[in-house]
């Protein structure tokens, strides 16, 4: 087994030593400062996709029919709208809140826990770079976009609606035979 220089076995160990025990919590600083990479290493993301579709979209907007330019740039808009909305989502969600002191009372929502609405909105910035910048070789990939209200349906099904639906009927209590015949008379008294 590989040792590093801090004492760390290689990541694959991990894997396959599994923790045992009680996963343990973060703390306000913790969270607050993976809240803080996260929203830097997504806005990084967004600047380096604008930057790189802006550069390619101005260099070869020459060769192209005006049509072209037209529904890039609105794709662009589009996918700006996207960024914009999801990312200050995200600093909405991650905004911690301080006391008079300046000491941490809330850290905000961990944008890195798993299973939240931060990772749906962490996907859709994934996606919309993709799509984007997957675009500047056809504009056939804005349609990828698609996946992002697919998916979102698949959520709402399996998590909301197909259960709702499908859910089995409470079963009745057994009542014998002398409980239900004494039921009879009664409802045929009144």
């Amino acid at each position: 087994m590989l040792l590093y220089p801090e004492g760390r076995s290689s990541m694959f160990t991990a894997a396959y030593n599994p923790q045992k025990g009680k996963q343990g919590t973060k703390g306000q600083k913790q969270i607050l400062d993976e809240n803080i990479a996260t929203l830097n290493f997504y806005r990084n993301m967004v600047f380096i996709a604008n930057g790189i579709y802006l550069i390619v979209m101005c260099v070869i907007s020459d060769s192209f029919s005006w049509q072209t330019i037209v529904s890039n740039q609105v794709m662009g808009l589009f996918s700006a709208a996207a960024y914009i909305s999801s990312y200050q989502f995200m600093a909405y969600m991650a905004k911690p809140t301080y006391n008079d002191s300046g000491q941490i009372l809330d850290s905000g929502v961990d944008l890195n826990m798993e299973g939240g609405i931060a990772e749906h909105v962490k996907d859709l910035i994934i996606l919309t770079t993709g799509c984007q910048l997957l675009s500047l070789f056809s504009n056939y990939f804005w349609f990828l976009w698609l996946l992002a209200p697919i998916r979102g349906f698949w959520l709402l099904w399996s998590n909301i609606l197909g259960p709702w639906f499908f859910q089995k009927q409470q079963a009745q209590p057994e009542v014998d035979e002398k409980k239900q015949r004494k039921m009879e008379r009664r409802m045929k008294r009144h």
